[in-house]
């Protein structure tokens, strides 16, 4: 597989749909006339906006949402970043697949069907403090599985998940090099670590920017300092924005791509919100940059779409609210 570079996501977005103006307007008019004080669900009426646009749709609708989970391991985990071993990582893969995870229940109670993708669970990535974390032929793969997981996708909404023991790292990373932030800004407690293992991680993370102080281009940080499943993240993301489809946003691993994306071209996030903040300090960071107030601020950790799924019918509820209830005139009749 072929690493693409900025370049070729900036040609692959020119020939990508923009939103439809004339369907969000439509919903926007009915939004402002429908029956309660104007303004009353704001937050809500723009949900339904944001999925008419990216839908090409005068009634926006949520039938047929879908998580999708990336999962894989991470080199970086032998320096003791995480509370967990990294084992865990396909454990949790064997229970997305059988349906007995957190985002199971939350995906069975919000209506959405869960996948889960293995790309690179038992093969680790190269350890981000000494070497880069994914070469040429594997940011290509991952990149790509993202990309083709969409593909095979029917969903009208999306969110995506991330399975990978010690993730919190590379994202701190990722978000600390994007942003021209310190280790200390970005590196949270992840999993639950204590404090000497969070200076440990700060220190790690230190490191890798010193490693990367030359690298310039967002996705090389992403190869440099990032994961597979952080790849391939970028890669669903950029898939569903060629497909016009919209996509609520994950917790700290899901949005860390997502701002490598952004500062490549922020043509291949504007299709995406965000669902929840959480826990850690770098996720606030990374939403302020992004510029999305998150639907939920429940300081959730977990990961696996868990707390963008939380606020999948939210958003159902937001289109409904738009193409189920009257507007003045349907209910009382045309004015004299």
């Amino acid at each position: 597989m072929v690493k693409p570079s900025t370049n070729d996501l900036t040609e692959l977005l020119k020939g990508a749909p923009a939103g439809d103006d004339e369907a969000a307007a439509f919903v926007r008019r009915r939004a402002d006339d429908i029956l309660r004080p104007t303004g009353a669900l704001a937050v809500l009426d723009d949900l339904a906006v944001w999925v008419a646009r990216w839908q090409a749709a005068e009634q926006p609708a949520v039938a047929r949402p879908e998580a999708i989970i990336f999962a894989a391991d991470h080199g970086v985990t032998a320096e003791g970043v995480s509370a967990y071993p990294a084992e865990v990582t396909g454990a949790m893969l064997g229970a997305f697949e059988s349906g007995r995870a957190s985002i199971s229940v939350l995906a069975e109670v919000a209506g959405a069907d869960v996948r889960a993708v293995d790309v690179g669970v038992g093969r680790p990535t190269g350890n981000l403090r000494v070497e880069p974390a994914l070469d040429t032929k594997r940011f290509g793969e991952a990149w790509h599985a993202g990309r083709d997981a969409v593909a095979g996708s029917d969903a009208d909404l999306l969110v995506f998940g991330e399975m990978g023991i010690g993730n919190t790292t590379p994202a701190a990373a990722v978000t600390a090099a994007i942003l021209g932030r310190s280790a200390d800004e970005t590196v949270g407690r992840g999993t639950g670590i204590d404090d000497e293992a969070r200076a440990k991680k700060v220190a790690i993370v230190d490191e890798a920017l010193v490693r990367i102080a030359h690298v310039v281009d967002p996705l090389e940080v992403l190869a440099e300092v990032g994961g597979a499943e952080l790849v391939a993240i970028a890669g669903a993301t950029v898939e569903a924005r060629v497909r016009r489809i919209p996509v609520l946003l994950d917790g700290y691993i899901a949005t860390a791509p997502v701002l490598a994306l952004d500062a490549a071209d922020h043509r291949a996030v504007e299709h995406v919100r965000a669902g929840h903040r959480s826990a850690e300090p770098g996720h606030r960071l990374a939403l302020e940059r992004l510029g999305l107030e998150p639907l939920l601020d429940l300081d959730l950790r977990l990961g696996e779409a868990s707390g963008a799924m939380a606020a999948v019918p939210l958003v159902t509820a937001a289109c409904r609210l738009v193409t189920e209830v009257p507007t003045f005139a349907e209910f009382f009749g045309p004015a004299d």
